[in-house]
């Protein structure tokens, strides 16, 4: 490993992930924007979020000491802890200059673009006629066991919604909600012309058997959270404090159907704010035509709902993928609109809030269930329609199903799922199966477990061990039964490799070390760069591993083709709050390692070592 002498004074510009905020001192529930802020998209402003480890006010101060003349804070969030900067445009300083220049703040986490979040609507021309959507997850089942409980509420987190439409007025217990677009505690729509966050709002709780109109899904409590403008678009800093302020309000669910703009930490933080404190996320997968799906559909701690037409098919329109958690209808969904009126609209927005409506008759027959038992719930209770997983997720939301008696339907369906180990075996060494992960309907379990080991050897139980004699690919396949009579499979393929005498990872290994001393700063010896030449007969993995000081950040960057990496310009990166890194990657036998040092803050003596596995 050679050492070129080659120093880097560049600084990453977004690499640190948002850490989760605390709770601090909220503003009774409601989070005020600056008087004369703009409704509506802010493309001129960035996200800026703090550490956990700091208070708001200190770092506001930080914030505002490292602007440039031109550029202000003018908006804050104590509970997700961050706050918007607005840059005019005409300035001299560039957004991207700015962002790059917080981020090397003590105590700041992230800045971002505020993006823009837009509604999911698939319009189409009005076609009144019967409902479909509450027959398809069979809620009219569901309604002979609960009709829904005032006890539990649905956040609608949207355009405003017309809560006095003499379908949803009952759904209001005189407190409607907030706006977040204008400031004010006045949640309803402009005009007539806003009509999706009261479709959206009527397409979960448009309130059954009153003689008026349509009926919803659940016939729970309503609140609006108006953070889209009459044009159905708005700022990430107005969903993600609408989203705190559901959350704050003790809504059981937040129902968004809206989405856009990329992933953004601020949404994230929101997301998760929600769910940490109780409240069940769902969001629409977005109407792009089969692309992956949307945020805040996408993340982690957030349901996400693709659409089905009347057929239970998939609908053009949807978004697909491994994100999709369940389905519901969402093609010519008939239901509420301003004014008194109502009309049937098409999109994941119309899908997302019948499974929030499902959710809420789920959380009214089952009021102990925390935020993630009811997650399970309406996964575990979904229906197979026979589409694949990434259409449909765990299936289509079923009511009946979800307050258990609801007209005796499907139960839902077993899943199968295991593990082995060790995970790269030898020809006759003894590997264990573990198929305790498989999980039951809803109310039952699961009474057999039958393995196929793909050598014409098999095995019965929840685990299993099994030998393969000689070296090679085999598909290993689970089947689980209920106790109902459904059933599931799973297969992995197991990679059995020779009895060590080669061709094992690791039968021969080579290593280097080298040492130095970096200063952190812009006067600083900042990084460092090397090159490491592969020298193994058959290379198959290379670790690279730094041990730095612990009161300095030191970060590690990798490049496989020999060119010397940047802290932009890299192929693998790790970094973490203190100076112990570790990298670790597959080899084929033509690479180069370039190598990177980088003293993002502190300073010190460093050791750095490749360790090389050859086969």
């Amino acid at each position: 490993m050679s050492g070129d002498g080659t120093h880097d004074i560049d600084r990453r510009t977004v690499l640190q992930t948002a850490a989760a905020t605390g709770a601090f001192l909220g503003l009774g529930g409601v989070v005020s924007a600056t008087p004369g802020r703009e409704p509506g998209p802010k493309e001129d402003e960035i996200l800026v979020g703090k550490s956990d480890t700091v208070g708001i006010a200190n770092a506001r101060s930080t914030v505002e000491s490292a602007l440039p003349a031109e550029a202000s804070v003018v908006h804050e969030n104590d509970s997700i802890g961050y706050m918007a900067v607005k840059v005019p445009d005409d300035g001299p300083s560039t957004q991207d200059s700015v962002i790059e220049q917080l981020e090397r703040q003590p105590g700041i986490e992230y800045a971002e673009p505020n993006y823009t979040v837009e509604a999911f609507l698939e319009p189409n021309d009005p076609q009144f006629g019967d409902q479909y959507a509450p027959q398809q997850v069979r809620a009219d089942q569901a309604w002979d066991t609960t009709m829904g409980s005032m006890d539990v509420t649905i956040a609608v987190v949207d355009q405003g919604v017309d809560y006095t439409h003499p379908d949803l007025a009952d759904r209001f217990e005189g407190d409607e909600g907030y706006d977040f677009v204008d400031d004010d505690d006045d949640p309803a729509p402009v005009n007539n012309d806003e009509n999706h966050g009261t479709h959206v709002g009527g397409c979960a709780a448009a309130t059954t058997d009153n003689g008026e109109g349509t009926a919803g899904v659940s016939n729970c409590r309503l609140i609006s959270g108006r953070a889209l403008g009459a044009d159905g678009s708005g700022s990430m800093s107005d969903i993600a404090d609408a989203i705190q302020w559901a959350a704050d309000q003790g809504a059981d669910i937040v129902n968004m159907s809206l989405g856009g703009g990329g992933a953004s930490d601020t949404g994230r933080n929101a997301i998760d704010y929600a769910y940490d404190n109780g409240t069940l996320p769902i969001a629409a997968a977005g109407n792009d035509y089969g692309s992956p799906v949307s945020y805040p559909a996408a993340y982690d701690n957030c349901m996400a709902v693709s659409a089905l037409d009347e057929n239970e098919q998939i609908a053009n329109f949807s978004n697909v993928g491994p994100k999709i958690n369940v389905a519901a209808p969402g093609a010519n969904v008939l239901a509420p609109v301003p004014g008194g009126s109502y009309e049937s609209l098409s999109g994941t927005s119309m899908a997302c809030p019948v499974a929030s409506g499902v959710a809420a008759l789920g959380k009214s027959a089952h009021p102990d269930d925390t935020v993630q038992d009811l997650w399970d719930r309406l996964e575990s209770t979904a229906v197979d329609v026979g589409l694949s997983s990434d259409e449909q997720g765990a299936g289509r939301v079923d009511a009946a199903n979800i307050v258990d008696g609801g007209g005796g339907g499907d139960p839902g369906s077993p899943t199968a799922s295991f593990g082995f180990s060790p995970s790269d075996p030898e020809s006759g060494e003894t590997v264990s199966f573990d198929a305790s992960g498989s999980t039951a309907p809803d109310g039952g379990s699961i009474s057999g477990y039958e393995w196929d080991f793909g050598d014409g050897s098999t095995a019965s139980g929840v685990t299993a061990d099994h030998s393969f004699a000689s070296e090679g690919d085999y598909a290993v396949e689970l089947t689980v039964t209920a106790d109902s009579g459904e059933t599931d499979t799973s297969t992995q393929t197991v990679a059995v490799g020779g009895d060590g005498g080669g061709g094992q990872c690791g039968a021969e290994t080579s290593s280097d070390t080298v040492s130095g001393s970096l200063s952190g700063g812009w006067w600083g010896n900042g990084s460092d760069s090397y090159t490491y030449t592969l020298d193994t007969a058959n290379p198959c993995q290379a670790t690279v591993t730094l041990s730095g000081p612990s009161s300095a950040d030191f970060d590690l960057y990798l490049t496989l083709d020999g060119r010397t990496p940047t802290t932009s310009d890299y192929d693998e990166v790790s970094y973490s709050p203190d100076s112990q890194e570790e990298i670790t990657v597959d080899l084929s036998g033509d690479e180069e390692l370039g190598l990177l040092v980088d003293a993002y803050s502190g300073s010190g003596d460093y050791t750095m070592t490749v360790e090389e596995l050859g086969e």
